[in-house]
């Protein structure tokens, strides 16, 4: 007799996993942030308020996109907030000196590409190096830079329409917000359904294994961190564009808030693991729970209790989905 075997490679759907998902979770502590703001201030449900104060904290979003790349390939950039400042200050400089606006933003944005370029570079050129201490160094490096051409000074006078990036609106939403969307909607796809995303992924999961599978693994993380400089470039175009002026000391913290919100979005900083969903969650929490505990003059220490106590949840959640699962197995089977 002879017998016959199909292999399928369709997974079954799982209500129970399907939902304890931390992008479930993180959307339920959206909710009910939303419904302890509204009973702390009358003011806080108001559609134009929600909408206008995402012009607040959108500007470092930018950041977000590209750093889950990054620490789904299990490495770090703490060098952001730096080159924000490094491209800033040379496209205030530059304007100042002279060069019309338009070039000085493509000035901007090449700036911080080739900031991200030379992350990507060292640690591709010495592999022995630790991507933290390679940022850390760059950080220091770039913020100087900024240091030593501005010294304590700020660049302002910008042309009036270059206001329109960090204040103007896109029909009924601010133009932050819309291009927020659109560059999370491209980075989105990106990641999870192209070639290059799935090799992010390989990479996070086990680098040498990536590699002599004929991932171009050197390619991919150069191109990583140089798209992490370019999105700081843009973040420096939208945070000038709404202070006026430009400083050396602009963006200091940048890069922690933005490595939490990816840590708080689930992804996963052994790397491998996440998504591009649960990262702008994250910056929507963050970002309404700042505005709506600022409504009641909540103080930045307590925010940050707060904001490390989501971060501890994030980390410890896959933990406790491995023991609820294992609980209701063994409780199924018995």
């Amino acid at each position: 007799m002879q017998v016959t075997r199909t292999l399928s490679a369709d997974k079954k759907f799982n209500a129970r996993s399907f939902f304890l998902q931390w992008e479930w979770i993180l959307l339920l502590v959206f909710l009910i942030i939303q419904v302890v703001n509204s009973n702390l201030s009358p003011y806080y449900l108001n559609f134009e308020n929600l909408v206008d104060t995402t012009m607040t904290f959108l500007d470092k979003a930018f950041i977000v996109l590209p750093m889950v790349f990054i620490i789904v390939m299990g490495e770090i950039d703490i060098s952001v907030g730096s080159t924000v400042a490094l491209s800033a200050v040379l496209m205030g400089m530059a304007n100042r000196a002279g060069l019309p606006m338009p070039l000085a933003m493509c000035l901007c944005l090449a700036v911080g590409a080739v900031c991200g370029l030379v992350n990507g570079l060292l640690l591709t050129r010495f592999k022995e190096l630790a991507p933290m201490i390679v940022t850390l160094s760059t950080m220091i490096i770039f913020r100087g830079i900024a240091l030593i051409l501005l010294e304590d000074q700020a660049v302002g006078k910008f042309p009036t329409w270059f206001e329109y990036l960090g204040w103007e609106y896109f029909g009924p939403i601010p133009f932050m917000l819309f291009a927020f969307l659109v560059c999370a909607l491209i980075f989105g796809i990106v990641l999870h359904k192209t070639m290059f995303g799935r090799h992010v992924y390989a990479i996070g999961c086990n680098r040498t294994a990536s590699f002599f599978s004929g991932v171009p693994v050197d390619k991919v993380r150069i191109t990583v961190y140089a798209l992490t400089g370019l999105m700081a470039g843009v973040t420096a175009l939208f945070l000038t564009s709404r202070m006026g002026s430009t400083r050396p000391n602009v963006a200091q913290g940048y890069e922690l808030d933005v490595i939490a919100m990816v840590v708080l979005g689930g992804v996963s900083t052994a790397g491998g693991k996440g998504r591009m969903i649960g990262a702008m969650l994250a910056v929507f929490t963050v970002g309404f729970l700042r505005y709506g505990l600022g409504l009641r003059n909540v103080s930045a220490q307590v925010l940050m209790i707060i904001i490390g106590l989501l971060l501890i949840i994030a980390v410890m959640i896959p933990n406790l989905r491995v023991m609820v699962a294992g609980y209701l197995d063994r409780k199924k089977s018995a």
